[in-house]
């Protein structure tokens, strides 16, 4: 009886450590196709989208990785990109 009720106290000590150990962070899928939903609002002077801020945030680490690629340095180095990071509350790198 004792072995049975230490054996449910470890479980409960062992779960409890980790539902409140540190949090992972998950890795971010660098994928400039996530960038998609601010397409209108960086090729116009319109507002960017919920959807387009929550995306650039989640991007934000990936960002300096797209400006140093010659490909979409003209798309995400522009003036209405750098306006709509501005406005989702993105700080522009400095790469």
């Amino acid at each position: 009886m004792k072995s049975i009720a230490y054996i449910v106290l470890c479980t409960v000590a062992i779960l409890v450590m980790i539902l409140s150990g540190p949090q992972v962070a998950t890795a971010v899928t660098c994928q400039v196709t996530q960038l998609a939903p601010c397409a209108a609002a960086i090729s116009s002077s319109s507002a960017p989208s919920k959807q387009c801020c929550t995306k650039i945030r989640e991007q934000k680490p990936c960002l300096c990785n797209y400006m140093k690629n010659p490909n979409l340095k003209a798309y995400v180095s522009s003036p209405n990109a750098k306006k709509v990071a501005t406005t989702c509350g993105v700080p522009i790198p400095k790469c």
